[in-house]
């Protein structure tokens, strides 16, 4: 069983930044691959970014691609996401998930866990 937390989110302004964290706690983090997705009102819940294992591979939606950064920490247990140039339609709830399979947690068929999720309001 793998636990995860988020923290960092909050109100900007359109332009600003955030930075969102997920902190693991139980099976091995290092095994897993690990991401980003996020939910906006009236809308599906779609993928943001994606980190494997070792922190050699990444992907990133191209809705924020060159905007948003997704980084990991074993040693500590944790997964970011760094935010810039934050838009409005960034607002939405934002999930950490945990996957054995990098490639099923890009495309979102096989997340082993998922965060409670937090708020990510951007005003115009």
């Amino acid at each position: 069983q793998v636990q995860l937390v988020e923290s960092g989110g909050g109100l900007v302004q359109a332009g600003g930044s955030l930075r969102l964290s997920c902190a693991a706690s139980g099976r091995t983090f290092g095994n897993y691959a690990m991401g980003w997705f996020r939910q906006a009102p009236g809308k599906e819940r779609e993928f943001v970014s994606a980190i494997s294992w070792s922190g050699g591979r990444t992907n990133h939606a191209d809705s924020v691609k060159g905007r948003f950064t997704i980084s990991r920490n074993n040693d500590k247990d944790t997964v970011s996401l760094q935010m810039n140039m934050l838009k409005p339609e960034d607002t939405a709830v934002y999930y950490c998930v945990a996957g054995l399979i990098y490639d099923t947690v890009v495309t979102g068929t096989s997340i082993a866990y998922w965060g409670q999720g937090t708020q990510v309001t951007v005003s115009s």
